[in-house]
This record gives structure tokens, sequence and C-alpha cells, in this order.
């Protein structure tokens, strides 16, 4: 978007009426903890409100921030997969430092589920396939996902432009920045553990070099679309779906590999698709619809966090599905009514 073009479209927000304005920031303020935290069953549906609610300022205020830099420079989806992958490493790494906490999942059902231990480098201190899984999905359900289903409820004008104005833009960043310090203190979460140093400047290093990928210049080029029409959105929803479940129904070193082979294959066939004449929101929610699809089924398959019984847990997996379905269902709908 150009400079004057974010300047029209700033001065056309100030006129909106506030519940419009505001309805679909709070929403994703909302939803990417929900997507992130209770999509893939982490937590039992009689918990799912007040984890929305303690993690919205720092799953949602990152989503937020993320979509209204992607929108104002005009970067798009590229700009929101790579500071994505930078919030990942930053949530995973220096917030609540799971990425390098071998005794992160010692207290939940995880403990003898994974096999994350299997899989650890030691120079580097990490578990390869908890790296899969904890930066996979915070790009997939924490940040993108959320921000394709909302921007599929509101018309078509409004997804290309940013929702906030100054003002706005800091108060969700101070939000985010205080939701993640609540995290980080929270010791129950960390169970007192502290990165090294070393640890602590390799994930931060890595924040930094994806910020600097993410503004280059080449991701605001806008070239004409390839003459070969776009793939029907079922698609690259059903392409999204199998790489997801089948990435994350494997484990060990199997996970790790097949994630290293499939994620950029994804990504490959995903963007060759998205330059064709023709692809649209549609196909972008089906994208979504495919990883928070993929979420729910897994949830059927792994254990919550804390202990459940097998009644407790079904009940929370329908939840899950009910939610989902109900919100790719309502998103699809609104793109009817709003695209034809």
């Amino acid at each position: 978007m150009t400079q004057h073009g974010e300047k029209r479209a700033t001065v056309g927000t100030t006129w909106e009426p506030a519940r419009r304005r505001l309805a679909p920031i709070v929403a994703l303020l909302l939803l990417a903890p929900w997507a992130a935290e209770c999509s893939w069953g982490g937590f039992a549906g009689s918990d799912m409100l007040l984890v929305v609610v303690v993690l919205a300022p720092m799953y949602g205020g990152a989503a937020v921030l993320i979509r209204e830099v992607a929108r104002r420079t005009g970067g798009g989806w590229p700009v929101i997969v790579l500071l994505a992958a930078g919030f990942g490493v930053f949530q995973a790494g220096l917030v609540d430092q799971s990425l390098f906490n071998p005794d992160f999942l010692a207290d939940t059902e995880f403990a003898d589920f994974s096999a994350a231990d299997g899989t650890r480098v030691p120079v580097l201190g990490i578990s390869a396939q908890e790296a899969v899984g904890f930066l996979g999905n915070h790009v997939a359900l924490s940040i993108c996902a959320p921000i394709a289903v909302v921007e599929s409820y509101v018309s078509p004008a409004r997804r290309p432009r940013p929702w906030l104005r100054a003002p706005g833009l800091v108060a969700i960043a101070v939000l985010y920045l205080l939701g993640s310090l609540l995290i980080f203190a929270d010791d129950s979460g960390r169970k007192g553990f502290l990165a090294s140093p070393g640890q602590l400047m390799g994930a931060a290093a890595t924040v930094l070099v994806l910020i600097v990928v993410a503004a280059l210049p080449r991701w605001r080029r806008r070239f004409p679309p390839a003459p070969a029409g776009a793939p029907r959105p079922s698609r690259p929803g059903a392409l999204v779906l199998v790489a997801y479940l089948g990435v994350n129904m494997l484990s060990g070193w199997f996970q790790v590999a097949a994630a290293v082979v499939v994620v950029p294959m994804l990504a490959a066939v995903l963007v060759r698709w998205s330059g064709r004449a023709g692809w649209g929101q549609r196909h972008v929610l089906a994208g979504a619809g495919g990883a928070l699809a993929g979420a729910a089924v897994l949830a059927y398959l792994v254990p919550p966090y804390a202990p459940a019984s097998p009644e407790q847990a079904l009940a929370s997996d329908v939840i899950v599905s009910v939610i989902a379905v109900a919100l790719l269902a309502g998103a699809y709908m609104r793109l009817r009514r709003h695209d034809g």
C-alpha cells in the first residue's frame, strides 16, 4: 500500500463507528490465544475462557501488531509469515523459554507422551522436535490462521488496510509487552528455569534476522498474476491439512525430517498458487481452515496439559471442533456475502 493509500485509509477509519472499527481488533485479540493454546486440545472446555483472557495480551497483541505492520508496509502475507516466525522464536526462546527448558512439559500429560528428549541437540540446548512443534504452531495457529479468519469477516476494502492509528498501535504494543512480562514472571510456567546468555543471544539474533528479512523491499513489489488460473480453494485447504497432520502425527527425528522436507515444499506450492490469477481471500481462508481443522483433529489424538477423564477430554475436543467449524463456516458465509 502506498503512503497516500495509507493516509486515505486512516482518514476513512476516523468516521467509522467505534464498534465497527474495533470489532476485528477485539476478535483478533481473542481468537489468537484460542487458536494458539486451545484449538489443538491443550485445555479443557471449562478453562478456555480464562486461557483466552489471560493470554490475549501476548498472543492477541502480537497478532494485531504483526498484521498492522504487514498492512501498513504493503508486505502482505510474506511479511506476516516472517514476523510470525520471529514472534515464535521470541516467545519460545525469550519469554517462556520453552525452547530451551528441558522440563517445560515435565508436569503435564506430555511428559510421557512426547519423544522430544530423543531429539536433544546438546550444542544448542534445544529439542529439535519441540522446536518444530513450538515454532510451527506459533506461525500457523498463533498468528497466520487468526489473521486469515478475522480478515475474512470484514469487507474486501478493509482487508488490506490498517485498522489502528498511532495511539492504538502504542496501546497494543504496551499490552503485548505487559502480557509477555506476565508470562515471563510466572515461575510456575518456567519452573525457575533461565536460559543461558548464549541461548538468549542466539534467540535474540534469530528474531532480529527475521525482522530484517521481513523489512526487505522485495516483499512490497507487485508482479502481474501468472496466466494460469488459481486452483479451487479446497486444494490449498486440503494441502495444508494433510501437511499439518502428516508432520504432527509423527514424532522424534521422523517428525523433524518430515518438517524439513514438507514445510518448504508446502510454502513453495502456496507461493506459486498465490501468484496466479483468481487467487483470493477464499484461498487464504481455506489455508487457515486446513491448519485449524488439522489442530482440531489432533485434539482427539493428544492429551491436554492437565489430567482429565476420557469423558472430559472428549467433551473438550468436541467443543474445539464445534468452535472451529463455527468460525470457518461463519467466515465462509461472510466471504460469499461480501465477495460474491
